[in-house]
């Protein structure tokens, strides 16, 4: 089967590109490179090109007969789209409608999304489940929920093309073999910045609030490891092909842990005692976020292999120590 990626020379496209070409499918990556790598892409054929331009879009669909789509095109930092929404509504919205419209077009039948939890805003509740309303507070995830919105209308118009559209909550870790990981320009994930850190190319880590309703004060977050992550999506794919419904699903782990002790166990790994301050809350934390991960194991028989966090941390050092060394 030919399967299409947007996006797969990024942080989690690469691993669901390499997953594939290890499990026979034939990969076509679709990038414009503005924030992934061309050495990240290890199966398949890397196309540079930007969702953005219809007509090199249609060339491509034109070029290649694709059996799915798996969509990972997209920015995703929750501050800068509060400063630049029309510039997330532009790359997230309108441009998977381009994707979309060419999916219909030459009939693809099969679209795995990629989502996010931000599209639950503050759900205010301890485990969210995908029956959870959706309220995003930000433009990212508001921009993720208008195109869940443009899956599920055109799949109920004409029965095309069937769908999943995986809900990610913190994705952490990298390739176990430090082949591939998170590269991104800007890093605001925790584990990644934390990481950064204890190879001094920062000088601190800040902790955004200590005084929530949570045990220690720190925002509780579910860490979902990249290669688990991975999975579901060829999981996903697999299901649809089987004959699956589309459907929406979380993925995360059911648990969380805590801003510190998550820090905690970077300075264990890392073995570094870097500096850690307390700053201001962000505006729009909630205190926990943690999926409700009942559906996604009982649709796609999802199995994690990758649940705990001081391996999640450990394979996020490895791959940061191989990067500082690719850049050095």
């Amino acid at each position: 089967m030919k399967v299409l990626v947007t996006g797969g020379a990024g942080y989690i496209g690469s691993h669901v590109v390499r997953l594939l070409g290890e499990n026979g499918y034939d990969v076509v990556t679709y990038d414009n490179l503005s924030t992934g790598h061309p050495w990240a892409v290890l199966c398949g054929q890397l196309v540079e090109g930007d969702l953005g331009n219809r007509q090199q879009l249609e060339a491509l669909f034109q070029a290649h007969r694709f059996d799915a789509v798996l969509h990972f095109a997209a920015r995703i930092i929750v501050s800068e789209s509060v400063q630049e929404p029309l510039g997330y509504y532009g790359n997230n919205t309108r441009n998977t409608l381009n994707l979309l419209e060419q999916v219909q077009r030459h009939g693809v039948p099969h679209f795995v999304f990629s989502s996010t939890a931000a599209v639950y805003g503050m759900p205010g509740k301890r485990l969210i489940d995908e029956e959870t309303a959706l309220n995003p507070i930000n433009p990212y995830g508001a921009s993720k929920m208008m195109s869940e919105r443009f899956l599920r209308d055109l799949n109920v118009s004409d029965g095309s093309p069937s769908f999943v559209s995986l809900r990610y909550f913190n994705v952490a870790g990298a390739d176990p073999e430090a082949q591939i990981g998170q590269a991104t320009p800007i890093a605001t994930h925790l584990i990644k910045v934390a990481c950064q850190a204890a190879l001094e190319k920062r000088d601190r880590l800040e902790i955004y609030g200590s005084d929530y309703p949570t045990p220690d004060g720190t925002c509780v977050r579910d860490y979902l490891h990249v290669e688990d992550l991975a999975q579901a999506h060829l999981d996903a794919l697999n299901y649809l092909i089987s004959g699956g419904d589309s459907t929406f699903l979380n993925c995360g782990y059911g648990h969380g842990y805590s801003v510190r002790e998550v820090v905690d166990m970077i300075h264990r790994v890392t073995g570094k005692n870097f500096p850690v301050v307390e700053a201001a809350r962000r505006p729009g934390d909630p205190p926990i976020l943690v999926a409700d991960n009942t559906q996604v194991q009982q649709v796609l028989n999802w199995k994690p292999q990758y649940d705990d966090l001081e391996r999640i941390v450990t394979d996020a050092w490895r791959w940061e120590q191989a990067l500082a060394h690719m850049t050095s």
